[in-house]
């Protein structure tokens, strides 16, 4: 089953939530994330200026300072959640997780990922830049909410720039997530509220091809996300894998033009009881990365050889109770069997818990 294309525009311009036209691409946006825990969007922002564009080149030009350049934006006391992250700092949870391993196990051998093995930590770099809005109250995790990083090469264009794409996807995602709300029969804002003072991130990671630039080489290896949806826009670069629940056959991604891809994550799973689960994927280097960075080294003539994917990780907000609404739960039992207990968490002690699975937070 390839993942299904659900129109926010057409959600969005509809009448009400409850519209035709309006639910059926909510159904069509649950029922995609419930089978194959993605889904395309398609959402006319994304094409309608080059903000994405300018946003990956302000990228290559970042990541393609020195490293002791770089290392003066990191924050590693706050588990890395704003500013920079070097190569070799990340590790893929699954290389370490019983259960991650177990659902490797359980795969047909064509239909694994690149094996993990001795790949240790992931060799791309990422930068975070929180987005979010500060809760009226004393948050119990106020970690959460460290200042941004402002690079200093970049100090009179970076807001703009960054904000510029960055707002784009937020509202996006944030249209997705209640259109996703209606298709499982919630309250359209039901997660929205759930997620109003969320840590939210944009994420772009960034490889350098020249040093990483072999064949079945690992970016970002096999695992699931810890936040609520991610979204992305197009990277200038291929090598995106996901597995769909249904199937468990691994799918390379495209995202056409004027598109997202949303994929679920840890905490919608989480709220759905497991009726969405988190989507595993792996970013890798295949032959369709090696052909793309010999034509842009041809087109694009002294311009970084670097991948930089434009992700953002959208939260609900930390501290927000985590436990399985009651009737998704059930749907989830009655569709794919019993499903794991998934207790209570407060979502800002699920984020450290997970922090430290990937070694950015210290136990």
């Amino acid at each position: 089953m390839e993942i299904s294309t659900v129109s926010l525009d057409t959600y969005l311009s509809s009448s009400s939530p409850s519209s035709p036209a309006a639910l059926a691409e909510a159904r069509k946006a649950a029922e995609s994330l419930i089978l194959t825990g993605a889904l395309i969007v398609q959402d006319s922002r994304a094409l309608a200026n080059e903000a994405n564009d300018r946003f990956l080149d302000l990228f290559e030009d970042y990541f393609n300072q020195d490293r002791e350049v770089l290392k003066g934006d990191e924050r590693p006391e706050v588990g890395f959640q704003v500013g920079v992250t070097l190569e070799n700092t990340e590790k893929p949870k699954c290389a370490s997780d019983e259960n991650c391993q177990a659902i490797i196990a359980s795969l047909e051998p064509d239909e694994r990922p690149v094996d993990l093995g001795s790949h240790g930590a992931d060799p791309k770099c990422r930068f975070f830049h929180r987005m979010s809005e500060k809760p009226p109250y004393e948050s119990k995790f106020p970690v959460l909410e460290t200042p941004n990083v402002t690079p200093k090469k970049f100090k009179g264009e970076w807001e703009e720039r960054v904000g510029e794409w960055g707002e784009i996807i937020k509202q996006s995602v944030e249209g997705v997530a209640k259109m996703v709300a209606v298709g499982l029969g919630l309250d359209e804002n039901a997660f929205t509220d759930a997620g109003r003072y969320g840590s939210h991130l944009l994420a772009p990671t960034a490889t350098d091809l020249l040093k990483y630039g072999k064949l079945n080489t690992i970016y970002a290896g096999f695992h699931s996300d810890m936040n609520f949806l991610t979204i992305h826009g197009q990277s200038r670069y291929p090598g995106l894998h996901i597995w769909a629940r249904n199937t468990g056959k691994k799918i390379q991604v495209r995202i056409p033009p004027g598109c997202l891809l949303v994929q679920a994550g840890k905490q919608i799973e989480w709220l759905t009881g497991g009726l969405i689960k988190a989507g595993y994927h792996e970013v890798v280097c295949t032959q369709a990365t090696l052909d793309t960075i010999a034509r842009r080294r041809v087109e694009h003539p002294g311009r970084p050889l670097i991948r930089i994917s434009s992700t953002f990780f959208w939260h609900l907000t930390p501290d927000f109770q985590l436990s399985a609404i009651p009737e998704l739960g059930k749907e989830a039992e009655s569709r794919f069997g019993p499903q794991e207990e998934y207790g209570e968490m407060l979502v800002g002690d699920q984020v450290r818990r997970e922090l430290g699975l990937i070694a950015l937070l210290a136990s």
